[in-house]
């Protein structure tokens, strides 16, 4: 079990101010066109990087199984790509900015980089439009990379993580885990078993969004253990 997180002094808490935090990358290359989504977000923990409740130690970051090869994937497509997070471990006191950049910093060492991060720093009774299932961090993300909403996808572990890419007009993929609820997997709509079959569904099956109404039965991935997986 993940020992508790220690509260930070007064003086690094504070209320955060409104608005998720915008981390820029490197330049992104031009959106895609056609079929292909014009960007391609993805949740941090417990779909990038294992879920270590309120991580704020990079030595403690772990790749999730075939997330380098997802990324590469969508990067080698032309596609940009980026993370939208909740952390509201910012909001409880138990993290700072500081060591929510030292984490994304080492997500990318070990991931590349991303053209985008949008982190919400606020807490569930915080009243904000970023959390996630608000649709806030995937549209500032899109906004940030220059991509409407529709043409963007979300690719995420729990149901608030669709819920945002609906929210916002976006496509949205479920990679369900171990403790993503048998309600999440059946209101998804679309789900993979594992990070890269997620990518692979999006590089080759025609965009499409919320707005589209269900996906359609082909284009669901069914549920299963992937090679590889834990």
């Amino acid at each position: 079990m993940t020992p508790p997180a220690t509260p930070h002094p007064p003086e690094t808490r504070g209320p955060a101010p409104p608005g998720p935090w915008l981390f820029d990358g490197p330049a992104a290359p031009r959106p895609a066109r056609g079929a292909l989504p014009a960007a391609v977000l993805f949740d941090r923990d417990g779909t990038l990087v294992v879920d270590v409740p309120y991580n704020g130690d990079p030595a403690r970051v772990a790749p999730m199984p075939s997330a380098r090869e997802a990324v590469a994937a969508v990067r080698a497509a032309g596609i940009p790509v980026g993370v939208v997070s909740n952390q509201s471990g910012v909001a409880r006191g138990l993290l700072t900015r500081r060591q929510v950049e030292a984490v994304r910093e080492r997500v990318e060492e070990l991931l590349g980089p991303f053209a985008v991060w949008a982190v919400c720093p606020h807490g569930p009774g915080d009243g904000c439009g970023c959390r996630k299932p608000a649709p806030g961090l995937v549209l500032a993300a899109c906004a940030r990379l220059g991509v409407r909403p529709a043409d963007a996808a979300v690719v995420g572990d729990i149901g608030a993580d669709v819920a945002a890419a609906r929210a916002a007009g976006a496509r949205g993929v479920l990679v369900p885990t171990p403790v993503t609820r048998p309600e999440e997997v059946a209101a998804a709509g679309t789900t993979a078993p594992d990070l890269l079959a997620a990518v692979r569904l999006l590089l080759s099956a025609p965009h499409a969004t919320c707005a589209d109404g269900p996906a359609r039965p082909d284009t669901v991935v069914p549920l299963g253990r992937a090679a590889g997986a834990s």
